[in-house]
């Protein structure tokens, strides 16, 4: 039987030797240097890579309308508050002062133990009564023009006298009614309890040092209607 002898061939690097047909199948017929075919596991992986990124850009979708969403519905909220306060008007605020034509008078006194009773203050009319007296009927008129109950109703405070013991001022307080309204008045808003209340709670949040002149003994303080 007659063999055919193969040429060998030798490996320049390793001097491992192999035959010229084997080179060719391991290239399938397509030259020793092809690059294999690309495999299951490599289509596999592509198209999980893909679905990750369109669920991806699903969620960005879906964030960012949600986002959108928030958004028109604070720019709604706030244009509602804009336009309501702008329209709005409060029914309370619209009245005629004109009207109130019946008074109400309270009288009372406080006392103030940091001022010290001179024989200036006896008289009224001195200059040291006038300045004290005009500093505490500015602290009444504006404690009462303030109350959101009591402004529109309030007329006037004065400051009648002053008295020793380490010195006692002598007030009153007018409001001015509509007459229509008078008697509810009398028993709720200018009721004895609602304008003595406002005043005392008005002594207890004083601020600033209570060493000071015109300091206002919360405690001391009286009130009685004139009738």
């Amino acid at each position: 039987m007659d063999i055919e002898l193969q040429p060998i061939g030798e490996n320049g690097n390793d001097g491992a030797a192999y035959s010229f047909n084997e080179r060719a199948r391991a290239g399938n017929g397509d030259g020793p240097y092809r690059i294999p075919d690309a495999t299951e596991s490599d289509g596999l992986l592509s198209a999980q890579i893909s679905s990750v990124c369109k669920i991806r850009r699903k969620r960005l979708r879906l964030w960012g309308i949600i986002v959108l969403i928030v958004l028109l519905i604070i720019a709604v909220v706030f244009i509602s508050l804009a336009v309501c306060a702008a329209v709005h008007k409060d029914v309370d605020e619209n009245f005629d002062s004109s009207l109130f034509k019946v008074p109400r008078s309270f009288n009372g006194s406080f006392q103030m133990p940091n001022q010290v009773f001179t024989e200036e203050l006896f008289s009224i009319s001195s200059n040291e009564s006038q300045e004290l007296a005009a500093n505490l009927t500015e602290k009444l008129a504006d404690l009462y023009r303030s109350s959101p109950a009591l402004g529109r109703y309030f007329s006037k405070a004065e400051i009648q006298a002053f008295r020793n013991g380490s010195v006692i001022a002598d007030y009153q307080l007018t409001f001015l009614m509509p007459e229509e309204q008078q008697d509810q008045l009398r028993n709720t808003t200018l009721s004895r309890e609602m304008v003595f209340n406002v005043f005392r709670q008005f002594l207890y949040d004083q601020e600033g040092d209570e060493s000071g002149q015109t300091y206002i003994d919360p405690v001391s303080l009286n009130m009685f209607l004139r009738h």
